[in-house]
């Protein structure tokens, strides 16, 4: 159909409109689609835990508790630290960022020995981080965590 006045066809005013709006968007669109996991667009380690002596919660040394609380072939999530502590086997103790590498949501659960997400259901090995079940690619950053006298501290 042609718009008597200016000659004009709806499907071309409809086009011309469309790529002003997809022009003008384009930048805010892209601006919301960002998928971790690949090499140069990872969250940081250890979820973002804040410097070391900032005084926050979740810095370097902070106390995760005892490997006694860490159930062995299992693990617990540390969400304020932003980390995943597990014991594969009695007595070795892991640990990995919270933050799946898939999408960058954090881990929420700890069974039958992976590390699951909730978001899209990837699943990682609680013995080295590595992927379980995808659709993550990247294996969950480690973290360096000390054990000193049972207890399991970040750093």
């Amino acid at each position: 159909m042609r718009d008597e006045s200016s000659g004009a066809s709806r499907r071309s005013v409809l086009a011309g409109a469309a790529g002003v709006a997809t022009a003008a968007g384009v930048a805010v669109a892209l601006g919301g689609c960002q998928t971790y996991g690949t090499e140069n667009n990872r969250p940081p380690a250890g979820g973002g835990q804040p410097p070391a002596g900032s005084g926050a919660t979740g810095g370097a040394n902070a106390n995760l508790g005892a490997v006694a609380d860490i159930p062995v072939g299992g693990g617990k999530i540390f969400e304020t630290e932003g980390v995943v502590v597990t014991q594969p086997q009695a007595g070795t103790i892991k640990a990995f960022s919270a933050v799946c590498t898939h999408q960058g949501c954090t881990v929420a659960a700890v069974r039958d020995g992976t590390i699951n997400c909730p978001c899209h259901g990837s699943r990682f090995n609680v013995a080295d981080g590595s992927v379980a079940n995808g659709p993550a690619t990247a294996p969950l950053d480690s973290v360096k965590v000390t054990v000193t006298g049972g207890l399991i501290k970040l750093g």
